[in-house]
C-alpha cells in the first residue's frame, strides 16, 4: 500500500468507516493541525493507535489552522500535512476537515476511541465534540503530551536562531 492510498476524501470518511465497522475492528480517532512533525506527534500517535485495531486523523484544513493558531500558520499545507502523517506506520487513515471544531468530523468517524491529548480533560474538551463520540457509544481517552515537545516550542526555537 502507498502511504496517499490512506489518505481518504471526505466524501468517502463513511464508506471507509463502515468496513472497519463490519470487520469488527476497534477504529481509534484522534485529530489536530500536526503543523510541524515532532517527537511528541509521533509518541502520541503510537500510543493512540495502542487503544484499537486501527488509527484515523482527522487533520484541521489550512483555513481552520490559520483560525486556530493565527495568520502565520500553518507552515505545511494541509495535503502535505495529511500525506507526512499517512506516511506513519501507525496510522491507518488520514482524513481533512474543514471545520475549526471536530465535531462533524467526529460524527462522521463514529470512533470507538477518541484520543486526545492531557493537555484536555473530560471538562476542557469541546463538550459538542465530547457529545458526538459519546452519543455514537465512543469512549474518550486522555494521553500525556511529551513535555518539552511541541509545534509552537519547535517554531519559537526556529526565531531565535
Amino acid at each position: 500500500m502507498h502511504f496517499r492510498d490512506k489518505i481518504i476524501a471526505w466524501d468517502e470518511l463513511p464508506a471507509w468507516r463502515r468496513t472497519f465497522r463490519a470487520g469488527g475492528k476497534k477504529l481509534v480517532v484522534t485529530n489536530g493541525c500536526f503543523d510541524i512533525l515532532h517527537l511528541g506527534h509521533v509518541t502520541y500517535l503510537e500510543n493512540a493507535r495502542n487503544f484499537g485495531d486501527a488509527l484515523l486523523i482527522g487533520v484541521n484544513s489550512d483555513a481552520a489552522v490559520k483560525g486556530l493558531k493565527g495568520p502565520s500558520r500553518p507552515v505545511n499545507s494541509e495535503q502535505d500535512r495529511a500525506a507526512v502523517l499517512a506516511a506513519l506506520q501507525s496510522v491507518d487513515g488520514v482524513c481533512i476537515f474543514t471545520d475549526t471544531a471536530a465535531t462533524q468530523f467526529l460524527a462522521a468517524a463514529q470512533p470507538d476511541i477518541y484520543v486526545k491529548g492531557g493537555d484536555y480533560t473530560l471538562e476542557t474538551l469541546n463538550q459538542d465534540e465530547r457529545r458526538a463520540v459519546e452519543s455514537a457509544g465512543g469512549k474518550i481517552v486522555l494521553v500525556p503530551f511529551v513535555p518539552g515537545k511541541s509545534t509552537t516550542g519547535l517554531l519559537e526555537k526556529i526565531s531565535r536562531l
